[in-house]
């Protein structure tokens, strides 16, 4: 997918969703001493670092100002060895391509082997209830295929790959040290919790939804609390209000959830800025509007 599919997706999303209340990204900055965070419009990346080593979870958009950002986290890209990606849209990939301004010249990109059909054409990404076809992201870089329930040693950094379909056949969440869940887009918080991920994007709604169910047991049977880090609407560490709406969709257009602490066009990074990064620490999602059942 080059670089101009990132371009059209920009005009296109901004305009579609724009006063939608339903991208609320976070800035660029920290959350705590292990994550950090970069805004790319309405997306976000994260890095996780422990013990001087730092791992990519997810890579943006083919994106020019990436390298700049990451500058204001005091990180360089040949600083980054590994790359985990929750799935192959561009808004999360885009920094892997072909034509990417940014080279992270001594990566691998850790990825689902389900979801890596669709880097092979195996399988044609779609959207819109399947009625709109998306261009292939296209990438060189070398590729380490995941499974389900498989656990890595990065350098003493534990990653459990879990397997969550629906947005995409393939999508993938990584539990990192049993503490940080990066979920990619399987979760959608609104001001009253959270919800299966934007349904007009998603493979298969249903299968989200089932997936989202799974998630949350799996965390709950184990008696895991972890932050659970989304990729277009911040973190939190309240199971309840993650799960809050586990059997239902966010639907964008028409009778729908939304959160009006969300940024009238996600895409307006005006108040994303090196001074805040550096100074606020990115704060969990705004609860006041939840109750709990």
């Amino acid at each position: 997918m080059p670089k101009s599919a990132t371009q059209f997706q920009k005009k296109f999303m901004s305009m579609g969703f724009r006063g939608r209340e339903i991208f609320k990204p976070l800035n660029t900055g920290h959350i705590d001493e292990h994550v950090s965070c970069i805004r790319e419009w309405i997306a976000n990346i994260f890095f996780y670092t422990k013990n001087g080593k730092t791992i990519m979870i997810d890579a943006g958009y083919n994106y020019e100002r990436l390298e700049e950002k990451m500058g204001w986290l005091d990180l360089r890209p040949e600083d980054i060895h590994e790359i985990l990606i929750t799935h192959q849209d561009t808004d999360h990939m885009g920094a892997t391509e072909k034509d990417s301004t940014v080279s992270f010249p001594d990566a691998k990109l850790y990825i689902g082997e389900i979801e890596n059909e669709y880097l092979t054409g195996e399988v044609r990404r779609r959207v819109i209830h399947g009625m709109y076809k998306l261009p292939m992201v296209q990438t060189e870089m070398d590729k380490v295929l995941l499974k389900d329930g498989e656990i890595l040693d990065l350098d003493g950094i534990k990653v459990e790959c879990i397997l969550v379909p629906g947005h995409t056949w393939g999508h993938m969440v990584y539990l990192i040290d049993d503490r940080y869940l990066f979920t990619g887009d399987t979760i959608w918080f609104g001001a009253d919790g959270g919800y299966s991920f934007i349904s007009t994007l998603a493979e298969d709604n249903q299968l989200s939804v089932q997936s989202l169910q799974k998630l949350e047991s799996l965390l709950r049977t184990r008696n895991i609390h972890p932050l659970i880090i989304t990729g277009h609407t911040g973190w939190t560490d309240d199971l309840d209000f993650a799960f809050a709406h586990r059997n239902q969709l966010c639907k964008p257009f028409g009778r729908r959830v939304h959160d009006p602490h969300a940024p009238y066009d996600g895409y307006d990074e005006t108040d994303d800025t090196e001074e805040k990064a550096r100074t606020v620490p990115l704060a969990r999602q705004d609860t006041s509007l939840y109750r709990k059942p």
